[in-house]
């Protein structure tokens, strides 16, 4: 017997979790997003990501047969975008969403931390979710700054020293 999802959410809650934003291009090239804080690195070689989203997702049916997605990694100062792409029947790439189409017609916003171009490498089913796999083609990095985490249901910073870029 496992525990229920009110449960494990609410355990869950005192984690740190990084904010994401999901972007690929939807049906008929319509951009699509959706704020992701379930984003985490598999494997170094090959480069592959994953994240999780609900089936009850409208990005997810938009994009569902998308080839290629981007991951861009939030800073402190995106919170905003964060809660336009998690906020349902938003128009998420209008004003003030600053965006230009990327490779294969993926949308890429400006000002994040850094951003992964992914392939498709897999999509299983699990539970209420499904698990995209992506394969990094194009690792970027973007704005210096503080990072963005969702900690007890609240958007928050990260405030710690950033190492020289070698």
């Amino acid at each position: 017997m496992t525990v229920d999802g009110a449960a494990l959410r609410s355990v869950l809650r005192a984690h740190p979790s990084g904010v994401t934003v999901l972007t690929a291009a939807g049906p008929g090239g319509a951009p699509v997003g959706v704020t992701v804080t379930s984003f985490t690195s598999l494997s170094a070689h090959p480069a592959l990501v994953a994240v999780a989203l609900a089936d009850t997702s409208s990005t997810w049916r938009k994009m569902a047969h998308s080839e290629h997605f981007a991951i861009h990694l939030l800073g402190a100062g995106q919170a905003d975008t964060a809660v336009r792409f998690a906020t349902p029947g938003a128009d998420r790439f209008a004003p003030p969403t600053a965006w230009r189409p990327g490779p294969h017609g993926v949308p890429y916003l400006a000002g994040c931390l850094g951003r992964l171009l992914c392939s498709r490498h897999s999509t299983v089913r699990l539970g209420d979710h499904h698990l995209l796999v992506g394969a990094v083609e194009r690792a970027e990095h973007g704005e210096r700054g503080d990072g963005l985490v969702h900690l007890h249901g609240d958007l928050q910073p990260v405030t710690t020293p950033l190492p020289a870029r070698t």
